[in-house]
């Protein structure tokens, strides 16, 4: 209860603080491509449940279609703006929406895409008994994924073999060890990141 409370008041006072800042950003993307000012891909929640995720669209339009759900950093279907906002993580903080509306924490295993959830193992579908959140460990070890991806010929087999093993097994410590003073301390070593870049 305690943490819901957390990420219903801080979502929303955060949302109403940035709002101005996240008009521009909102401007420059429909200044910079053709589209929708925001990327909606389903993702899979707690206990299962599909719901539609809300990021800054930096690629263009019908990329999903296109190419991998992974996205390396010299990705050709991502957009002037775009690399920008991927750089600075300026693409999530939409997602303070999806907090706010309950699919989503502010710390806890990134939400994943259906087709990677159904390739879980039966004690990695742990995972999906907390709330996936905007950061955690993982996030923290691999804030520079698309540097890690950069050059890929298949995005999503790499991601698979060199990047998912490790970010589930920091998921599942998380869920099964999570506290609301651990999630704060996330936060501010989330915050730090992003300040240093």
């Amino acid at each position: 209860m305690l943490k819901r409370l957390f990420d219903a008041g801080v979502s929303f006072l955060g949302f109403l603080a940035i709002s101005p800042f996240l008009a521009l950003i909102s401007l420059l993307i429909k200044l910079d491509s053709k589209g929708p000012v925001f990327y909606r891909g389903a993702r899979v929640g707690r206990f299962g449940k599909i719901f539609r995720i809300y990021k800054f669209r930096t690629m263009v339009t019908g990329a999903d279609r296109i190419g991998s759900s992974s996205t390396p950093e010299d990705d050709c279907r991502i957009t002037r703006v775009g690399r920008f906002l991927r750089k600075f993580k300026l693409d999530e903080l939409p997602q303070l929406l999806n907090v706010l509306e309950g699919d989503m924490s502010f710390v806890g295993p990134r939400p994943q895409v259906e087709w990677a959830v159904r390739l879980y193992k039966e004690n990695e579908r742990k995972l999906l008994d907390v709330k996936p959140g905007i950061t955690d460990h993982a996030s923290l070890k691999f804030s520079n994924e698309d540097e890690i991806l950069r050059g890929s010929t298949d995005p999503d087999k790499d991601y698979m073999e060199k990047i998912a093993p490790e970010k589930i097994k920091l998921g599942l410590e998380y869920a099964n060890n999570n506290s609301f003073a651990g999630d704060i301390l996330i936060i501010v070593r989330t915050l730090g990141k992003v300040l240093r870049r």
